[in-house]
């Protein structure tokens, strides 16, 4: 995944609170291809979600850290 393609998208998509299971729709068109699949209240359920996907390379999680700044993993 190429940071500069996805940095919008995700940083529209980070939730203030909590941890969003992200998925990536490669034949979407550009600005358009993340999607939110579901929202945790913690980082472990968001894992977990991650980990039961068949393909977990296109789902990450995205959250905010304690100075604003985004994260993605």
């Amino acid at each position: 995944m190429t940071k500069d393609i996805f940095e919008e998208e995700k940083i529209r998509l980070t939730p203030e609170s909590g941890f969003g299971l992200v998925g990536i729709d490669y034949f979407a068109e550009q600005g358009s291809q993340l999607y939110l699949v579901e929202h945790f209240e913690r980082y472990q359920d968001a894992l977990n979600a991650k980990k039961d996907r068949k393909n977990q390379e296109e789902y990450f999680i995205l959250y905010k850290g304690t100075g604003n700044e985004f994260f993605c993993r």
